[in-house]
């Protein structure tokens, strides 16, 4: 199973836990836009955006905005959570066809 390695930066000297910048080395605009996806599904993400330093660069920044129910980092981990139910699904689905 891989495990994809995140670092989170803190911008600035204080920080602010419901607005986080998220940097996932190794990752592409694939991990990235379903990220996206569901992190703006999610009722207490008021932003969320990603982008890319630049193409020879295998990083992806992600920023979070949460309304303050939630962290940065509980809304990212909950979006992971959502990918993996989605893709557990889907294997089941593609596998109960295929049998």
């Amino acid at each position: 199973e891989y495990h994809s390695p995140m670092t989170m930066e803190e911008e600035g000297e204080a920080v602010d836990y419901f607005g986080t910048t998220f940097a996932i080395e190794e990752e592409d605009h694939t991990l990235a836009n379903s990220l996206r996806f569901f992190l703006n599904k999610n009722p207490h993400v008021e932003f969320c955006g990603y982008s890319m330093p630049h193409p020879s660069e295998e990083v992806v920044n992600i920023r979070v905005q949460t309304t303050g129910e939630v962290s940065a980092t509980q809304a990212l981990r909950s979006a992971c959570e959502d990918i993996k139910n989605v893709c557990v699904h889907m294997k089941a689905a593609v596998e109960a066809e295929c049998a």
